[in-house]
């Protein structure tokens, strides 16, 4: 990913973060497939789960933020957008004096890349701005979750401590409820009127925020919207005049078409995740997600026929050999697909909503007549696809349960700053730095100077960010393309059962389903058949899926469904 345009999407997540080289800005779009955010033990574990008229007693009040409007609104769960130039001249003020009263707080977060000194420009401008002297304790993001959990066992605990959804694991759900403070107090109902930037976070993030029947984390909120994007090679599709397929019979049928293996062209890579989407499988991306109910009974994603039909159709693929011999191999999935997709070894494959702009940034230059562009997601016989919707937040940041009133409210004076809206003065120096120093400005376009890529880095944006927001100034015909792709897919994602939920699976279930995904690259690639799958989804409903059904069934009889 290029560091030089403001790019908030749909959520954020670990590969997100990996494939990046910077983190600049206030959500990557991100939560891959498959990543299961949820273990731990018993204890606690139905905690979090407040939902309906208990929840609306804890959540903040909603203020639609009216600074700056869109140029594109939020429709069907989508981001909002922006497709101008960023008028740097005009920039908004939405925090009009320091709420910060000078105080010291510490922030542990996880950080990708070589975390500067704390005294740069970058931390001071932002500290003079907030009030408040924030102190970084940035911590390796490759191995975040061993820290987390050694200083969450420990007797000192930072201020604030950043934790992403997918190191929920093991003893740290429980320690997130023992050690961290209820924000209900400051936040809940009209409370948050006194952060205006935090009363307009969507309340679906805040919901998300609940843990142990308790306001305790401030969200980066994110566009419900499946992110994983079939992206294609549009001007090679526009010169060899292929047209987008519709389902999945004709994908096939164009996949044999554009793969020619003596030219070293093959028509995509594993398209596993989007054939999940076209089939209407129940979401992957976290564990309660896998779970819907039907006719009044819990089922599994991996109960369903649909999840059988996806994986015998990306089956098809490998078998009819237009899957390039990468991903057969498996290294598409360990390496970056950039290159040979710039090469046009490959013309489609699924990822990242993030990588539409970044693969854009990475080609201008040296390959102008190169454009990536999304493909709207197919239903499988030809009709509307059945999309399942990813969870509204998935990085928080939560407060010591011994901070004082004065930490807290300079944490929450810190949280209305970095959750400041595209367009803001404020959101600028957050994302960007201080100009001269950290960006300069080309064509009316902010670029991140080499010591802008030093500095302005994954920190101040891990507190609290602005609504799910797409926003490329370099690019904005790709924010246009991006958000309304969310819109359109949007209109046909539906919510499951524990979405928006926080929940922690007892220990004795952890590993329960580990040895799925790889049972499924295994039957794609032609080295398992259908009926493993078939004999291991019964393995395990024996070895305890129907008794974490029962457990399930019960979370839901007793809070009803969060959406």
């Amino acid at each position: 990913m290029t560091p030089n345009a403001a790019s908030a999407a749909s959520g954020t997540s670990r590969r997100s973060f990996l494939a990046s080289t910077a983190v600049a800005t206030a959500a990557v779009a991100g939560g891959m497939p498959l990543l299961a955010a949820c273990g731990g033990s018993d204890s606690g574990s139905r905690e979090g789960t407040t939902s309906g008229k208990n929840a609306g007693k804890i959540l903040p009040a909603y203020v639609a933020g009216s600074v700056v409007a869109p140029d594109i609104p939020s429709k069907n769960g989508s981001a909002i957008g922006f497709t101008g130039k960023l008028d740097l001249a005009g920039l908004k003020t939405s925090v009009p004096k320091k709420l910060g009263k000078g105080g010291k707080v510490t922030v542990m977060s996880p950080f990708w890349g070589s975390p500067p000194k704390n005294d740069n420009a970058y931390y001071r401008a932002m500290n003079d701005l907030i009030g408040v002297d924030v102190r970084w304790q940035n911590q390796d993001g490759n191995t975040y979750e061993q820290k987390l959990g050694a200083v969450l066992a420990s007797s000192d605990v930072p201020d604030v401590v950043v934790v992403p959804g997918w190191n929920m694991n093991g003893k740290i759900p429980s320690a997130v409820i023992s050690k961290f403070a209820d924000l209900g107090p400051y936040l809940s109902g009209d409370a948050v009127k006194d952060y205006p930037n935090l009363a307009a976070i969507p309340t679906d993030a805040w919901q998300r925020s609940l843990f142990g029947g308790k306001l305790r984390a401030l969200p980066m909120p994110a566009s419900y919207v499946p992110n994983i994007v079939p992206l294609y090679r549009k001007d090679i599709f526009d010169k060899e005049g292929y047209e987008i397929p519709r389902s999945a019979d004709e994908f096939l049928a164009l996949a044999k078409e554009i793969t020619n293996a003596k030219a070293k062209r093959w028509a995509c890579l594993d398209m596993k995740w989007t054939a999940f989407q076209a089939f209407g499988v129940l979401s992957g991306g976290e564990k309660p997600l896998g779970w819907n109910l039907v006719d009044g009974k819990l089922i599994n994603r991996i109960e369903t026929e649909e999840f059988l039909e996806a994986l015998e159709w990306t089956r098809k693929l490998f078998a009819a050999g237009v899957v390039h011999p990468d991903a057969r191999l498996g290294k598409s999935q360990a390496t970056d697909p950039g290159p040979k997709f710039a090469a046009g070894e490959f013309l489609v494959y699924a990822n990242d909503i993030s990588q539409w702009w970044s693969r854009t940034a990475e080609q201008a230059k040296q390959n102008p007549d190169f454009r990536i562009w999304g493909m709207d997601v197919f239903g499988h016989d030809g009709g509307r696809p059945t999309l399942w919707a990813t969870q509204p937040a998935n990085i928080f940041a939560f407060v010591n349960k011994k901070a004082s009133e004065s930490v807290v409210r300079d944490v929450l004076a810190l949280a209305n700053v970095t959750a400041a809206p595209y367009g803001t003065k404020e959101y600028m120096l957050t994302n960007y730095g201080v100009e001269g120093t950290h960006y300069t400005v080309r064509d009316g376009t902010p670029v991140k100077t080499d010591q802008g890529n030093i500095d302005v880095m994954n920190a101040y944006v891990m507190v609290a960010s602005p609504a799910a927001t797409i926003a490329h100034p370099d690019f904005p015909d790709v924010a246009k393309g991006q958000v309304e792709w969310q819109q359109r897919m949007g209109a046909f994602t539906r919510k499951s059962s524990f979405y928006g939920m926080q929940i922690t699976e007892p220990g004795r279930y952890t590993s329960l389903g580990n040895d799925f995904e790889q049972l499924e690259d295994d039957i794609v690639r032609g080295r398992k058949k259908i009926g493993d799958m078939q004999q291991a989804v019964s393995d395990w409903k024996s070895k305890g899926g129907d008794r974490l059904r029962d457990w399930y069934k019960k979370i839901l009889d007793e809070n009803g469904p969060a959406n």
